[in-house]
């Protein structure tokens, strides 16, 4: 990670932020107030003691600095098939003074061994089959990304000394075929859940599954941020919405790149993520929808709230500044909320944008990221496809 890099995303943040920080200053301190995770442990420690001996194999609870690097070992030995729930609260911090934080729901991963393929949940609370034998091991992602399905760090193992913060995580291991939403729901009946709790009750009750044909790219981990639809005109589409989190939705799409191969789509947006410009940092925040070719490369075409049509930038992330790059295809609020009609020379763009040596287009992407300003988007995309200078068109939605 470029820490100049970061430095200067934020100069420009601190700059950018000002006004937000003068729209916003009524309602900040509810929302922004960090958790108090004594408070946090006390209630929990308190709900545990209501779980019935039958149901629970073991507990225990682990705080997990933002500094440590993965992985933690948290003495809980685990076997394949083992059910275990999570419960977490915390903030890791890229930046204090700007209020950059990053919510347990992104941050923490867990593993069964080193040989073990990484997840994380959707929300702060999680439970999950154990697909493994051995140490059960968690781990605080940001600002690292992983490189293989088993942790291997790719970017970012000697940056966690520069963030800030950290995670406080209850374990529970539940005694073979227990049902964990039973028990929960169960433990209710002695005195109200802790929201924790509450929470995860209520999430293992309800699903919210990828369109199909679609699946989340597995280093950023699932969402809930897409469901399938259809437009007003009937036809199949995908809606998102986007609240202090990230996801991609990534679709196969097998295709040469050459001289006018075009992608059309149609989309509404209705809200935006962010309202600063979005190629720093701290405020790169964002709706779009991209290609991604054979070289590793992306390119993706966004809804800005600032910058004019036609910006041209690389990515500000650090883990992702050497490839993907973003293309303004409409810019500020005037259209919101109405169905557009896009049409991009992928071929030109990928030539005069990125210039590198693919030859073929590999898939395509719907990206949202909130999860610096924890802003709220919403859109909805349909018709997507492909054409060929021969007229062949490959249809993605």
């Amino acid at each position: 990670m470029d820490i100049g890099a970061i430095a200067r995303d934020l100069a420009v943040a601190a700059r950018l932020g000002a006004r937000r920080l003068v729209r916003h200053r009524g309602v900040v301190a509810a929302e922004r107030a960090p958790p108090d995770l004594a408070a946090w442990r006390r209630e929990l420690e308190a709900w545990v003691r209501t779980v019935p001996v039958e149901s629970l194999a073991e507990h225990r609870f682990i705080e997990l600095p933002a500094t440590r690097p993965p992985w933690f070992d948290t003495g809980l030995q685990v076997a394949a098939g083992d059910t275990i729930t999570w419960f977490a609260a915390g903030r890791v911090y890229l930046s204090r003074a700007l209020d950059i934080w990053v919510p347990p729901s992104f941050q923490l991963w867990a593993r069964a061994g080193a040989a073990g393929t990484v997840l994380r949940g959707t929300r702060d609370t999680h439970s999950f089959q154990a697909g493994t034998d051995g140490p059960l091991q968690l781990a605080s992602y940001f600002p690292g990304e992983w490189s293989t399905p088993q942790g291997d760090l790719g970017h970012g193992a000697g940056d966690y000394g520069k963030v800030s913060g950290g995670l406080l995580v209850l374990l529970l291991k539940w005694r073979p075929g227990i049902e964990p939403v039973s028990v929960l729901r169960e433990t209710e009946k002695h005195a109200p859940l802790p929201a924790p709790v509450a929470a995860e009750a209520m999430r293992l009750t309800t699903t919210s599954p990828a369109p199909a044909g679609w699946d989340y790219l597995w280093y950023l981990g699932p969402g809930e941020i897409y469901r399938p639809a259809h437009a007003p005109d009937g036809k199949p589409s995908v809606c998102c919405d986007t609240h202090g989190d990230v996801g991609i939705l990534r679709r196969p799409a097998a295709l040469p790149l050459q001289p006018g191969t075009f992608l059309n789509w149609r989309w509404r947006v209705d809200s935006l993520p962010v309202d600063l410009r979005e190629d720093s940092l701290p405020s790169h925040d964002y709706l779009s929808i991209a290609v991604e070719f054979d070289d590793g490369q992306d390119l993706t075409y966004y809804w800005s709230a600032a910058l004019p049509v036609g910006t041209v930038y690389r990515c500000p992330l650090p883990t992702w500044k050497d490839k993907e790059t973003h293309v303004v295809v409409r810019s500020g609020l005037e259209e919101l909320g109405c169905w557009l009609d896009e049409r991009r020379d992928v071929h030109e763009d990928y030539r005069r944008c990125v210039g590198g040596p693919a030859r073929n287009v590999v898939r395509v992407w719907l990206i949202a990221n909130s999860l610096f300003q924890r802003g709220h988007g919403r859109c909805e995309y349909s018709g997507i496809e492909f054409e060929q200078p021969d007229g062949h068109r490959l249809k993605v939605l």
